[in-house]
């Protein structure tokens, strides 16, 4: 189906640049292009020198208004690739109250918040007002900005559906859209909202679409909204990333554990994935109970608390974030060299973006997956839908096999929050409960052992706590 606004548009194979018009050459330098003063100085100023790839071929054609479909990975620069024409081109206009002028639109708050505090310098150097809106904030305040003014909004779709329904946000005058993450937002059950918001931007505006796949949600916006758009691909899949090693590590079930933990005790950061806010919550509280500065981030966290735990891990106050697939997009962290799927994802996609989180940039990375036995299959073929030939290897706790593939050591044991030392898990004849994807581990006597496990640890906290007292 058209757009009613742009009759006609057909693109057939999308990962090839279908043009009508002529497209302007990609660029060398940021010199290239006339882009002004205050934004050069601003990129001059953050160290910014020479454009990525994605933004060397989006750049001259965005400045000029066309519009553009960008397919590359999260970390391939896409930011600056849609930002600087978005504010170069909303620069020395007025938005009215409660009436942006340019809209940015996003899956997560995560990175709605990193957006903004990546154009927020340029905006500043063209006298730009920008306000992010988002859920889990005071969606009141969120209102009171836009009734004061603000020529760009960052916005996740939620959110924004909200506030246009009070009343307290019109697009009519929205003449630049960008869509980041698009296939994330529509994975996320926000294609209603995303069309809504299309729906209601002005006709004649520019659109920005940015994707890492483009499957069919994605293929209908473009072929609904995008008018006659240049077409940029690179570094489309994780899989094709020459810097980032991928290790299957396979493990005997009883020392999950004790393997996820030593991981965790490696110095330099680590991003560690489950699948639950339960798993995330547990292993969290297990590893500062041996010593490991460790930090949860789910959906269950209030988003002031999300956001401190990222700020805490992006200056090295905390060294492991443990997560669930909320940090999959969007989340950008300098230097992180290692991934590791606790829990194996169950679909290519949600690897490749997990995957995503390192060898940003152009910096090197190894992503790292632990697989019981039984689960080595299924792995193996996700594996191969990703287009990743993993190196797989089987691994102990203590070996040295695993240390030089991820740099584990022993934790230091010494818990960090006040409370009993976590036990050693090697202790222990049963696997974890509720740590890995094998959803038939969770079962049978799963809950009574971890309650068992729980009001042990209680009662030793007890214990501890009398004898501080002298009780």
């Amino acid at each position: 189906m058209n757009h009613p606004d742009h009759p006609g548009t057909s693109h057939g194979d999308l990962a090839q640049p279908v043009t009508l018009a002529p497209t302007v050459p990609p660029v060398a330098s940021f010199a290239d292009l006339e882009l002004p003063a205050e934004v050069l100085r601003t990129l001059t100023e953050l160290g910014v020198r020479e454009p990525f790839p994605i933004q060397a071929a989006t750049l001259p054609n965005a400045l000029v208004g066309r519009d553009v479909l960008g397919r590359g990975r999260t970390g391939s620069g896409k930011t600056l690739a849609f930002g600087l024409p978005l504010v170069v081109r909303t620069a020395g206009r007025r938005a009215e109250p409660k009436q942006p002028l340019a809209l940015i639109l996003v899956p997560t708050r995560e990175l709605a918040q990193q957006v903004t505090e990546a154009l927020a310098p340029y905006a500043d150097a063209l006298r730009l007002r920008m306000a992010t809106v988002v859920g889990g904030m005071s969606i009141g305040r969120q209102a009171a900005a836009l009734r004061d003014g603000a020529e760009v909004v960052v916005a996740t779709p939620g959110r924004l559906h909200d506030l246009i329904e009070r009343g307290a946000c019109r697009l009519g005058r929205v003449r630049i859209t960008v869509l980041d993450e698009a296939d994330q937002m529509c994975d996320m059950g926000f294609l209603p909202q995303v069309t809504e918001v299309l729906d209601q931007v002005h006709r004649d505006g520019q659109r920005m679409l940015f994707s890492a796949t483009l499957d069919r949600d994605v293929d209908h916006l473009v072929r609904r909204y995008l008018h006659d758009p240049v077409v940029h691909s690179v570094d489309p899949s994780a899989g094709a990333v020459t810097t980032m090693d991928h290790h299957v590590l396979v493990v005997h079930g009883p020392d999950r554990y004790a393997v996820a933990t030593e991981i965790a005790a490696r110095d330099g950061r680590v991003l560690l994935f489950l699948d639950t806010k339960h798993a995330v919550d547990q292993l969290t509280r297990h590893l500062r109970g041996s010593g490991v500065h460790a930090a949860a981030l789910h959906s269950g966290k209030s988003q002031p608390q999300r956001t401190r735990t990222l700020a805490q891990f992006k200056n090295g106050q905390v060294t492991v974030l443990v997560a669930t697939n909320v940090a999959a997009r969007g989340l950008h962290v300098d230097d992180l060299d290692l991934v590791v799927n606790i829990d194996p994802p169950t679909d290519p996609k949600d690897y490749v973006h997990r995957a995503g989180r390192t060898a940003r940039a152009g910096e090197s990375g190894r992503v790292v997956t632990l697989v019981l036995s039984g689960q080595r299959r299924e792995m193996s073929r996700l594996m191969a839908e990703a287009g990743i030939e993993p190196t797989t290897t089987k691994v102990r706790s203590g070996e040295a096999e695993l240390s030089r593939i991820t740099g584990a050591k022993a934790p230091s044991g010494a818990p960090l929050d006040g409370g009993p030392a976590a036990p050693r898990p090697k202790n222990s004849n049963a696997p974890f409960r509720g740590l890995g994807t094998s959803k038939s581990a969770s079962r049978g006597t799963g809950g009574k052992s971890r309650k068992a496990s729980e009001a042990r640890m209680l009662g030793e906290a007890r214990k501890a706590a009398r004898v501080r007292r002298g009780g």
